[in-house]
């Protein structure tokens, strides 16, 4: 078993992580910073690989500033003795020992899925794994692709998947149109994102954009993969729903903080984040949270809690709080976003009893509901105790039940056993 020891250990490479490497590694004090991640480089979801220039200087003067990269690294539990116990490596992963004075957990987010009839039917996919799909070599040009769910998210998958070929037959909103313009006359006070916006919005004019919208059901057509959805379409139109025909449906109904890390470490998780304080410490003093652990809110706001956390780790207490203007700006707009997007009662409720409530259990969502708190259904359904752990089911449960589905174990993702074993000798 390798070990390391370090000032500062980043988990996650995305741009919260890069950003508080940046900032720790700028300290007089000249730390010893550690990142792991489980990819095979940094970037994270949002980025893969293709980082900013700022992010790409900086992990190619790692060994001059006292940094380190350790990719294809998953942290997993904290073992007795204070360890964190991880793995490097996919294919034969072997365990590394972690000790660090401080930890900054960088860990992001997730899809959140929405259950509706025909949700788990091959070709049904989430609208950013769909894409991630796309750049890892998954051919879409010429493929009909129905992109649906809620938030900004969906514009972005749509405009690299009409870029790459793809036939989009609609984009499908469930917030409301009055929401969204709104939202958008808002942007005036934010130039850039405005820009932004306007740009997306001429790259994807030829594409039918439905708010106030949803899908009823997919439909399975033959050897069992999708062939079409149905669409509800607002009030406004009374022709009852419609119909798509398609090769893959790209779902997803914004983005879940990823918790279970932090959870296990003994920080405190309320309402699905992790709780800090205007320090981005967590209720662990030894601890901080960045980026969207704690709250989704994009990629500036990633940065910018990045930065106040790598300042404070390093002991740069002034910079930190110079910093943290830059975190209550981002955070404002998130909660606009937050606000837009709020998912509906109607969307919430699609779920029929047979409907497939966790995917690895094959657990209905009638057996769900007889139960009470996310605890009773885990102990007499098995819901959330396969691959996933839960991180696909417990959100649901959240949203949809209003279940907490915080109760990590260790290991917080699936170890070998000889892991565990080296562990223990």
């Amino acid at each position: 078993m390798t070990d390391v020891t370090t000032d500062i250990l980043i988990v996650g490479a995305g741009p919260a992580g890069l950003a508080a490497a940046r900032a720790a590694s700028s300290s007089p004090h000249r730390p010893r910073i550690t990142i792991v991640d489980e990819n095979q480089g940094p970037g994270g979801q949002i980025w893969r690989r293709s980082v900013p220039r700022w992010a790409a200087d900086l992990v190619e003067r790692a060994p001059s500033l006292n940094m380190e990269l350790l990719s294809e690294t998953t942290v997993a539990y904290r073992a007795a003795d204070g360890y964190l116990v991880a793995t490097r490596g996919h294919e034969h992963p072997a365990p590394v020992r972690l000790r660090a004075g401080s930890i900054i957990l960088a860990t992001g987010a997730r899809e959140l899925f929405l259950p509706f009839p025909g949700w788990t039917l091959p070709n049904v996919m989430g609208a950013g794994g769909l894409q991630a799909m796309a750049k890892s070599g998954l051919a879409v040009a010429g493929k009909r692709i129905v992109i649906a769910g809620s938030g900004p998210l969906l514009l972005a998958v749509a405009d690299y998947l009409h870029r790459h070929g793809a036939e989009i037959p609609a984009i499908i909103e469930q917030a409301p149109a009055a929401a969204i313009r709104r939202f958008g006359m808002s942007l005036i006070r934010h130039p850039s994102k405005l820009v932004q916006g306007a740009l997306l919005k001429a790259s994807l004019r030829s594409i039918a954009y439905w708010t106030d919208s949803w899908i009823l059901r997919a439909n399975a057509g033959r050897g069992s993969a999708v062939k079409s959805v149905l669409v509800h379409r607002g009030e406004r139109f009374s022709r009852g729903p419609v119909e798509l025909e398609c090769e893959y449906v790209a779902c997803g109904f914004g983005l879940v903080p990823n918790t279970h890390l932090a959870a296990a470490l003994g920080c405190r998780v309320s309402e699905g984040r992790v709780v800090v304080d205007e320090l981005q410490r967590t209720s662990d003093a030894t601890i901080y949270a960045v980026g969207e652990s704690v709250g989704i809110g994009g990629v500036e706001t990633a940065v910018a809690e990045g930065a106040v956390a790598g300042f404070a780790a390093a002991g740069a207490k002034t910079a930190a709080i110079r910093a943290r203007s830059g975190v209550v700006s981002a955070r404002r707009f998130a909660a606009r976003l937050e606000e837009t997007f709020a998912l509906r009662a109607e969307v919430l409720g699609l779920a029929e009893e047979d409907t497939i409530f966790c995917r690895c259990e094959d657990v209905s969502c009638s057996a769900v509901r007889e139960h009470g708190t996310w605890r009773e259904a885990k102990l007499q359904t098995r819901c959330g105790m396969g691959p996933c752990q839960g991180r696909v089911c417990g959100a649901i449960a959240r949203h949809v039940l209003g279940f907490d589905p915080v109760d990590p174990r260790p290991p917080v993702y699936p170890v070998p056993v000889t892991v565990l074993a080296g562990d223990q000798a």
